[in-house]
């Protein structure tokens, strides 16, 4: 709900749970008055607004008339610089004439009945059962002949309100943007820290707390995407806040480009958050009589911890970002042949490999790098998008139909955004690749990006996947993107807007993207950008879900999983099971516990299936035969984080069904530890007023864990080294612990659940659970009877 109080001027947005309150100063700049718990029958902004009852010290006063009030310590809505606020300002200019002073004052408003679209860029939209509230508030400075609208959207049941700004130049000269961010907000500091993703390749989005204090904290990407090495998500919460208590905000942006996300403690102990296009090597002139539009940013409060603020984002993202056709719409179950074959493949390796993923219940072949052009290594032949025939004879339609006769649909690996220099679309457009005339090219992956500001490059990229698609019966597409931008220069755009190159890049892949999509809505894309390069939510209004990293570490993804969630559903995480060692980490963990960190994402295999024991089979058609039971709870049940990786050696999520009829607990454990004590599991999202049977998802050990201890547990005695175990242990199953309880719901929610007793190095038997290093176990709860 929005109102505006005419009388005091200020609008008041009230969400279910929250309020957030814009003033209007009576300098006419627009304030921001409050944003937190939702607050009734306000009438006045006394106790608000800041105010100061004499001039302060060694501030520029905005006005003669009022000499109490300066820009330097007032909480705004929006800021730019060059009338008293000496903060970093939201927007930033350079006039005709050389100034950058501008100065916006409240102009007029619109309630907006319908919510404003900005086709250009991805947006969030409206759905049947949460239309949101949505104001337009149009600052201008006649002098500057600027406007800028402020559009704003309410989505009440979620608690999240989205905002951008439109820039508008109303004048009759050029004038150049310096600045453009999304946002900006300012309030009191009350101890807050700052929560950001960061990392690198194969360590994608690991959570880092910073305290803020006096000063500019600053995260940002100039790799011409997103990155892995900060996520374009922050929150702000209070120091004493955790998963489920304390209030904090969530700030995230619906953009896969250069960003910045800051957070400045000014002198006065106040807080400005911003976030939007990063302003480094950014300038865009504005023509007379048009407008810049930032894109959309998401702002959500929780007054009950961090894992109710991601709830909000994940509402936001899987109901109102991703796209009708793919909302709640299950995703299949995948074997992707990489790690499998690399490059080495042909029709009949591939054929034998899908026949043996069949027989274990895996839905969907996806083909990766190596099938097109002359593509025998990662130097040559990208960007020719036509079937190599030596490896794939009966060409493209002819594969997959094999394919349907065995039984599963069909997947392809493209990276339409990139170019060998050897390779025939190279050859024949040099000048379509981003490179500078005079200088030689540094290279990433042996290759170079296109210019897609180029819109004859974008129209041939259209014209070559689309007639890809069309070859054969295509249901998925995983399109990658393998290096990030250097030698930024565009030989299509003119001198004077190479400082736009970045942004029109990323709305040139936008273009691409809306116009494929719409054509083949029936594909499943995946992004990827070496894995989880550019994650983000403006590549999910297109692909509804995108490779969360290179990482399939079943230890490692928990942390970068569990990271991930802070701003992003599971159902948008491809997560696969591959071999071990495992090729980043060369570490030895369980396939137990690989299927159980996979299961809390979207399941894949990325081994050969075609290799694996007769043990594994047996355990790996359990794990998809599981996870197809209850993939509608692990792909968009509501995801709780109860224990953190990144605080303490076991780690506890669990995931509920909207009606709290069931939920799944994923335990891992780093280390094992000698004789420890006694655990019990936080449980969060259920009905308390309910009983649930809580039982252990069927595992199983590989006896070769035991080495010769296991001459200790089976009754004849066998050599470890010896051949008989080594055929035993590529056989046997041997179960672990099974488990059952009912206990009630209150006892669960209030007491926790208490799982058999862990190992502590005096025996082993079916009472107790031994974990091990890196172990975990999966917990599925059902209700019992109604409500």
């Amino acid at each position: 709900m929005i109102e505006y109080n005419e009388k005091q001027k200020f609008f008041h947005f009230q969400t279910d749970n929250s309020s957030y309150i814009i003033n209007i100063y009576p300098s006419g700049h627009l304030g921001h008055a409050y944003f937190g718990a939702k607050l009734d029958n306000l009438d006045s902004l006394a106790s608000l607004v800041l105010k100061f009852g004499t001039e302060v010290g060694n501030q520029v006063i905005y006005d003669q008339e009022d000499r109490t009030f300066n820009l330097n310590l007032a909480l705004l809505e929006v800021s730019t610089y060059g009338k008293g606020d000496y903060r970093d300002p939201m927007l930033h200019f350079r006039l005709q004439d050389g100034s950058r002073l501008v100065d916006l004052h409240f102009k007029n408003h619109e309630v907006l009945s319908n919510k404003q679209s900005f086709p250009e860029m991805p947006e969030s939209f409206a759905n049947d059962k949460d239309k949101p509230d949505n104001l337009k508030i149009t600052l201008a400075d006649p002098i500057a002949k600027i406007e800028v609208d402020l559009y704003y959207s309410v989505y009440p049941r979620l608690d999240v309100i989205t905002r951008r700004a439109v820039i508008r130049n109303v004048g009759t000269a050029d004038l150049t943007i310096e600045k453009a961010l999304s946002f900006g907000l300012d309030m009191l500091n009350d101890d807050y820290e700052l929560i950001s993703l960061d990392g690198a390749w194969i360590r994608e989005r690991q959570i880092n707390v910073h305290k803020l204090g006096p000063g500019i904290l600053k995260i940002d990407s100039k790799k011409g995407v997103s990155s892995n090495d900060h996520n374009p998500f922050i929150a702000i919460k209070k120091s004493s806040t955790d998963e489920t208590v304390g209030k904090c905000y969530g700030f995230g942006l619906i953009y896969s480009g250069n960003f910045e996300a800051t957070a400045e403690i000014s002198p006065h102990n106040l807080l400005r958050v911003m976030m939007g296009i990063n302003s480094f090597d950014f300038y865009w002139t504005l023509k007379p009589n048009t407008e810049f539009v930032t894109p959309e940013a998401i702002i959500t409060y929780s007054g009950n911890g961090l894992s109710k603020l991601s709830q909000n984002l994940h509402e936001l993202i899987k109901k109102h970002i991703i796209k009708p056709d793919w909302q709640g719409k299950e995703r299949p179950v995948l074997v992707n042949n990489w790690e499998a074959t690399f490059f080495e493949f042909n029709e009949r390796k591939l054929l034998r490999l899908a026949r043996s993923a069949q027989k274990l219940g895996v839905e969907l072949f996806v083909l990766d790098d190596g099938w097109f052009g002359d593509r025998s290594d990662d130097t040559k032949a990208l960007g020719d998008w036509y079937v190599n025939k030596n490896k794939l004879p009966s060409g493209l339609s002819g594969f997959v139909k094999k394919l349907k006769r065995i039984g599963l649909d069909f997947g392809i690996w493209v990276e339409p955004e990139m170019v060998n220099p050897d390779s025939d679309l190279y050859r024949l457009h040099p000048n379509w690749a981003i490179k500078h005339p005079k200088y030689k090219p540094s290279m990433g992956r042996n290759q170079l990006i296109l210019d897609l500001t180029n819109p004859e490059v974008r129209d041939y990229l259209l014209q070559t996947l689309s007639g890809l698609f069309n070859q054969a019966n295509i249901t998925y597409c995983k399109w990658d993107m393998n290096r990030n931008f250097s030698d930024v220069y565009s030989s299509y755009l003119p001198e004077a807007e190479q400082g736009t190159f970045f942004h029109r890049y990323t709305v040139g892949l936008y273009d691409i993207l809306n116009r494929l999509t719409k054509a083949f809505p029936k594909i499943l894309f995946e992004g990827c950008a070496s894995g989880g390069n550019r994650f983000d939510a403006g590549i999910l209004y297109y692909m509804p879900q995108i490779w969360t990293s290179d990482n399939t570490d079943g230890h490692e993804r928990i942390k970068i999983q569990y990271g991930t969630s802070m701003a992003y559903p599971q159902s948008t995480m491809g997560a696969h099971v591959s071999n071990i060692p495992n090729m980043q980490t060369l570490r030895q963990t369980s396939i137990e516990t690989r299927f159980n960190t996979a299961a809390f994402g979207l399941l894949g295999y990325e081994l050969d299936l075609s290799r694996i024991t007769p043990a594994e089979k047996k355990i790996i058609k359990g794990q998809i035969a599981f996870y197809k039971e209850h993939r509608k709870l692990l792909q968009f049940g509501r995801l709780y984080r109860l224990k953190s990786p990144y605080e303490e050696n076991v780690s506890v999520q669990i995931l509920t069904s909207t009606n709290k009829d069931e939920a799944m607990m994923l335990v891992h454990q780093t280390l094992a530890i000698p004789n420890d004590r006694y655990e019990t599991f936080p449980v969060a999202g259920i009905d308390q007023d309910r009983k649930y049977r809580v039982s252990l998802r069927k595992q199983y050990f590989n006896l070769a864990m035991f080495g010769d201890l296991v001459r200790h547990a089976l009754p004849i005695k066998l050599n470890a080294n010896g051949i008989l175990f080594n055929l035993l242990k590529n056989r046997y199953l041997m179960p672990m612990e099974s488990e059952e309880q009912t206990v009630s719901g209150s006892l669960l929610i209030n007491s926790g659940f208490t799982p058999k007793q862990n190992f502590i190095g005096s025996g082993y038997n079916e009472q107790v659970r031994l974990m091990g290093d890196f172990g975990s176990r999966i917990y599925y709860f059902k209700a019992l009877g109604g409500n």
